[in-house]
């Protein structure tokens, strides 16, 4: 029987409480030596793409930049441009808000950083929820969820046409004839919407993808729509067997409306991992982490989220305050999205005062069990058992891998757990094409 091939992708992460700054051999997360080390080690291991994510804005809490958002946000196009000189074939991935940019911009800049990598970026497609970051930007507020998608949209699909103004034969560069370009007409655009009213000639001949690779992350109603209808691979939060079968056979199965097919969606959860010479040692490993990750302080920062309310004065090591959140538009954590996930506050407060009581646990405690990451724990055969098992499954196609120790903290499982992987034949040895699209068996 053919084995799925399993997709890997190598996530940067900022500083949050998945990474560990503080653990000895975590590095810098600015220097570009640190950029570099993770990047060749996914391409060492043969990994489709090097995924970085990025803010507009570094979050705040009670009006403060805190210890798990201090990283700093350089610019995505600049550190994809300088690892494409230093990579050959992993595919370069970048997070570009479709909010407060604009297309003909944003166009530009995927076009040349496929002609400086050889046909390997692929743009991570966002929105912006909050007037918090848009004070960073000259039109400031933010749009309503329905209007983020409908410009999102409109956003991507002006770009196309600004990356299909050119079909990629126009350039003759004939110098017998001093003939340069065969269509004088090469670039011309014109696209007016009630979003965007532009007409031009864009200025980057065809790139070697003809378009980048279209990542999206997104789970509302809207969000699956949006990846279903545009999108070559969907980030997902869903990494268990259960939830991320439903998600893969959701989301799947609404290509066909859109005349597509299931392999031209790739969906790739995003993963945390902790090994150990045994599955027993993993487990004390991340046990350890998890203390590292959360600490008495971010364990404070992580309850403010849901209580709405300064709570420096709590002991993290004592219970819960007997208070009840703080509801309202303000949110004391303005610009995090986790804020969004607490729906109804009162009713989580209910639900982590009764799990505290159920297993007598302090605030730290239960901040470490409610915000849990890890995903794959125990030895290299283990883990690599339960990757497998889970694409071959249909739960994924691959995973987005998150190592909680930048920049060195991919090493360990590209030295033992990929070569498994490839054992079984679930997993490439060498990269078969050059593009990104080809490593994710794209059009």
């Amino acid at each position: 029987m053919t084995r799925k091939q399993i997709h890997l992708a190598a996530h940067f992460p900022g500083v949050n409480n998945t990474t560990v700054w503080s653990d000895p051999e975590a590095g810098s997360h600015i220097e570009f030596s640190s950029f570099v080390k993770l990047a060749q080690t996914a391409e060492r291991a043969k990994f489709d793409f090097f995924f970085l994510a990025e803010g507009l804005r570094l979050r705040e809490q009670n009006g403060e930049i805190y210890d798990l958002d201090v990283v700093g946000r350089p610019d995505t196009f600049t550190v994809l441009s300088a690892l494409a000189a230093v990579t050959e074939r992993l595919g370069l991935a970048g997070t570009i808000n479709s909010t407060f940019n604009e297309p003909f911009e944003v166009a530009r800049q995927f076009a040349s950083l496929d002609h400086l990598s050889a046909g390997r970026a692929a743009w991570n497609v966002v929105t912006s929820w909050d007037a918090f970051t848009g004070e960073n930007f000259r039109r400031g507020g933010f749009l309503p969820q329905e209007q983020r998608y409908e410009r999102a949209e409109t956003f991507l699909r002006t770009a196309w046409e600004l990356f299909d103004s050119w079909r990629g034969d126009e350039i003759a560069a004939d110098a017998a004839s001093g003939v340069f370009l065969r269509d004088p007409a090469a670039g011309a655009f014109a696209h007016h919407d009630a979003h965007f009213d532009i007409e031009g000639r864009f200025p980057v001949p065809r790139s070697p993808q003809g378009r980048p690779v279209i990542i999206q992350a997104g789970d509302s109603e809207e969000g699956r729509e949006f990846a279903a209808s545009t999108a070559d691979a969907i980030f997902s939060r869903y990494g268990t067997l259960e939830a991320g079968q439903a998600f893969y056979s959701d989301v799947k199965g609404r290509l066909a409306k859109y005349g597509r097919t299931p392999e031209q969606l790739v969906i790739l959860p995003a993963a945390t991992f902790v090994l150990g010479d045994t599955d027993a040692d993993a487990h004390e490993r991340a046990h350890v982490v998890r203390r590292q990750q959360v600490s008495g302080q971010t364990a404070i920062k992580f309850l403010e989220q849901l209580w709405n309310t300064d709570l420096s004065a709590y002991d993290p090591d004592g219970p819960l305050p007997e208070s009840d959140p703080v509801l309202g538009d303000h949110t004391i954590a303005r610009g995090r999205a986790s804020v969004r996930m607490y729906r109804d506050p009162l009713a989580t407060a209910r639900e982590w005062r009764q799990l505290a009581e159920a297993k007598n646990l302090s605030i730290r405690e239960l901040m470490i069990e409610v915000t849990a990451r890890q995903t794959f724990i125990g030895s290299p055969a283990t883990v690599a058992d339960a990757i497998d098992e889970l694409v071959q499954a249909d739960a994924s196609d691959g995973f987005i891998l998150v190592p909680h120790v930048t920049p060195g903290g991919l090493d360990e499982f590209a030295d033992t757990v990929v070569p498994l992987l490839q054992e079984r034949g679930s997993f490439r040895t060498e990269y078969a094409g050059t593009t990104l699209r080809e490593h994710l068996g794209l059009d």
